[in-house]
């Protein structure tokens, strides 16, 4: 098998991927600013580098996942002034509404969740850092600037010359900035605004050094993977490493991946521009799981359109996944087919390649249909579309029925069926019941318990083998 290989933002090419330490990963992904509700491009980027984690896992890697949460910042300040609210209560409703559309996702909690909030006093030691180094200084007004000039190898990572960035570079009115180019690193607090105590008056950080003080804070310097979309190599991420290692020496980060923006008509989707799809819409209006999908049939690096069409088209392809899985009942007792996951694998390891490793996937099920279809044994090709829908984050999670307990042990007291403490036990009895009524030719009454198990959102198939039952 061939190394590993990711596409590294610093440098611009396929790299191979060595960690720092042998078996271990470090990976710090940007997380929300939660200034208001999701878009799909949000949960393109928390799938993208799930399934990252996932697949270093399942290849044997002991992975420490961080992914910050913004709560201070100037578009917070701003939406909490235009609602009537505190920037904190911004914060918490809308990081709410974040958690509650990943959890939809199948995105897993990360090991660690840091706010900015919670992290000042880290913050300030940076600020104090760089401006012993000289490359920091304390405005009169009471704001900090990182000097861009100081450090000579600003624009690495997004390739941009300090020459070509000067051009329409300004000083805004109540900035007291030495060049235009120079970014806050602390904010002078106005009135009604967040503040903390500091050695330059009550003031805020930047955004650029929360993501510095804590991606250092959890991983140190040197870490393996920093991870972000495309919209954030620049100024964000070049900012980061500018501050960090102006700071503590390079590398902040070894590795740089960034997945590309979600288009809606052709255009990037963002809420700066109004041009957005509301997450949390979409999970109400579609299947999570063909969501997922929709995300995972583009390579996470190149830009995908939102058509109302690809998500329909993923939902009906995450049916013929399923169903193929439904034929099969129980767990398979030998392991997956070698030449399928290495297979599987080779895709991965090139840059997580998720679109190809689908191909497989499907190669999978066709193979697996074929070998049911002629009475053959198929076990080794459910154990690998098990192990692939697992780091793929597809899977349906095996607690799937705990939310539909409460419609289930009504419509099973309706019937008159005792519920069991396990929901899929009480589903069972139903479709037992269902089947009894087939027997005695009752119709009426079979349909009758379909419809009602449909309703609460359970499909009942009739098959040459007996009735087959799974959640829609």
């Amino acid at each position: 098998m061939a190394a590993m290989r990711v596409f590294n933002s610093l440098g611009r090419e396929l790299q191979e991927f060595v960690p720092r330490q042998a078996g271990q990963v470090s990976m710090y992904v940007c997380g929300p600013t939660v200034q208001s509700s999701p878009h799909i491009g949000h949960g393109r980027s928390a799938v993208a580098f799930d399934v990252i984690g996932r697949y270093l896992e399942w290849s044997g890697y002991d992975v420490t996942y961080v992914v910050n949460i913004t709560d201070v910042e100037d578009k917070i300040i701003a939406a909490a002034a235009e609602r009537g609210l505190t920037p904190e209560r911004v914060a918490a409703e809308t990081s709410a509404q974040f958690r509650s559309a990943y959890d939809a996702l199948n995105i897993r909690r990360p090991d660690i969740e840091p706010r900015a909030t919670e992290h000042i006093a880290e913050m300030i030691g940076l600020i104090e850092k760089l401006i012993a180094g000289g490359h920091a200084y304390a405005a009169d007004n009471g704001d900090v600037y990182f000097r861009v000039r100081s450090f000579a190898d600003y624009g690495r990572l997004s390739g941009r010359k300090i020459d070509d960035l000067i051009s329409g570079a300004r000083i805004e009115p109540g900035e007291d900035k030495e060049d235009p180019l120079d970014f806050a690193l602390w904010k002078a607090a106005k009135p009604g605004e967040p503040r903390w105590e500091s050695p330059w008056g009550p003031g805020r950080p930047g955004w650029h050094i929360e993501c510095s003080a804590m991606a250092r804070r959890y991983l140190g310097d040197g870490f393996d993977i920093h991870g972000g979309g495309t919209d954030l190599v620049f100024p964000h991420h070049e900012n980061e490493v500018a501050q960090s290692e102006a700071a503590h020496g390079p590398p902040f980060a070894r590795y740089w991946l960034h997945n590309g923006m979600v288009n809606l008509g052709g255009q990037k989707m963002a809420k700066s521009t109004g041009r957005i799809v509301d997450l949390l819409g979409a999970l109400d209006e579609y299947p999570p799981m063909a969501i997922r999908l929709f995300y995972l049939r583009t390579h996470y690096r190149r830009p995908v359109d939102f058509t109302t069409e690809a998500l329909e088209d993923a939902g009906a392809s995450l049916e013929r996944l399923r169903s193929f899985r439904r034929r099969f009942s129980g767990e398979p007792e030998i392991d997956a087919a070698p030449e399928v996951l290495d297979r599987f694998r080779a895709f991965m390891e090139d840059d997580f390649d998720t679109a190809g490793a689908l191909s497989v996937l499907f190669e999978v099920v066709r193979e697996g249909n074929a070998r049911l279809d002629a009475g053959q044994d198929a076990e080794e090709w459910v154990a690998a579309y098990d192990d692939i829908m697992g780091v793929l984050g597809l899977a349906e999670p095996e607690d799937s029925l705990d939310d539909l307990r409460a419609a289930i042990d009504s419509l099973a007291g309706s019937l008159d069926v005792a519920a069991a403490e396990d929901p899929a036990a009480t589903v069972e009895r139903i479709v037992e019941l269902r089947d009894r009524a087939r027997t005695e030719e009752d119709w009426a009454r079979s349909d009758e318990l379909r419809d009602a198990l449909t309703h609460i959102g359970i499909i009942v198939e009739d098959a040459a083998g007996g009735t087959r039952w799974h959640r829609q």
